[in-house]
């Protein structure tokens, strides 16, 4: 039996942790300290922490807020939102970040990707893809929290993060984001198929089957999630959770 990742993906918005439909209607979920406490104290096998408005507004990371974040975590976290250089890098890592995600900056220039991993590894450098569908039936990557279309496909994205020396890619489908419905499954395999890093599939997952899926039927190798691990129920009641001993 294989054990892969199994991820929560925890999205900040100012101080507080959100969860969206499709990368819209952000809906608090809780203080991300004490979900990152609860989270650690479940022994989960990495965190994913993104700021979804950084990019957008054009600032910085909190790093205040990161080190506060960091020092709640007793496993390998990794850190995305405004990272663009290599100095904002090192920075997230004296904080106590051992993985940093790049997604906007990496469409106008891959150079502080290289940089990163140059100084710090390939294997602190995840390279981040927000994909949706088009009319026609592909897909597009999608940049600055879902709002602006690079005009690239995500399986060429991917290989040209790759090349530029990601240690790994986190992919999320922001049609499936929040649905709780099952992985784009098509997506996952097209990206799959070009490059030869860890990919890490995010989007959609519900159920422990839907993470299944991912894995055996898309070929992702980690499986990433929100709402399943911050709601409960029908009513979506926040509540943080985790499942145990996956097997795939």
């Amino acid at each position: 039996m294989i054990r892969a990742r199994v991820i929560p993906c925890l999205l900040l918005r100012g101080h507080g942790l959100v969860k969206t439909r499709k990368f819209k209607d952000p809906v608090y979920v809780g203080d991300p300290v004490n979900a990152v406490r609860i989270f650690s104290e479940k022994e989960v096998d990495e965190l994913v922490i993104l700021d979804i408005d950084a990019s957008r507004e054009g600032r910085e990371p909190n790093y205040e807020l990161v080190a506060e974040i960091a020092g709640e975590c007793f496993m390998p976290v990794a850190y995305g939102g405004g990272i663009s250089t290599l100095a904002q890098a090192r920075k997230l890592i004296r904080c106590g970040i051992e993985k940093v995600v790049i997604n906007s900056a990496s469409v106008e220039s891959t150079a502080c990707i290289r940089e990163i991993a140059d100084v710090f590894g390939s294997q602190a450098v995840v390279g981040a893809i927000d994909a949706k569908k088009t009319l026609l039936g592909g897909h597009r990557v999608f940049v600055k929290s879902g709002t602006i279309d690079a005009k690239v496909k995500p399986e060429d994205h991917a290989a040209i993060l790759e090349q530029a020396g990601v240690g790994e890619i986190f992919l999320n489908s922001i049609d499936c984001d929040g649905q709780m419905q099952g992985f784009d499954l098509p997506l996952i395999q097209k990206v799959a198929r070009r490059v030869n890093v860890p990919l890490v599939a995010c989007g959609g997952a519900g159920s422990v089957e839907h993470l299944r899926e991912a894995i055996i039927e898309g070929g992702a190798s980690a499986v990433a999630a929100g709402s399943m691990f911050v709601f409960h129920g029908k009513h979506r009641a926040v509540l943080i959770n985790y499942p145990t001993a996956i097997g795939f």
